[in-house]
């Protein structure tokens, strides 16, 4: 069962968004929140359709930002 495209991306960006909030490194919530629904689209573009592999990379991506610590402690 698959499901429609935009709630496979809803579902991907929440995850990521709530496990960011969850461990307190969720920087400017716009930059954030673009950040990660571009990366999970990018993802989809190649292929991609599993909710946690979508998250898990986006999330992943987003750590390795050189800036992301600085915006946490910052903001």
């Amino acid at each position: 069962m698959t499901e429609p495209l935009p709630v496979l991306i809803e579902n991907s960006l929440q995850i990521a968004w709530d496990y960011l909030v969850g461990i307190g490194e969720l920087a400017d919530e716009q930059q954030t929140a673009e950040f990660l629904l571009r990366n999970i689209q990018s993802q989809m573009l190649e292929g991609e359709r599993r909710i946690l592999m979508l998250s898990n990379r986006a999330i992943e991506s987003y750590r390795k930002q050189p800036n992301h610590l600085q915006l946490v402690r910052c903001g």
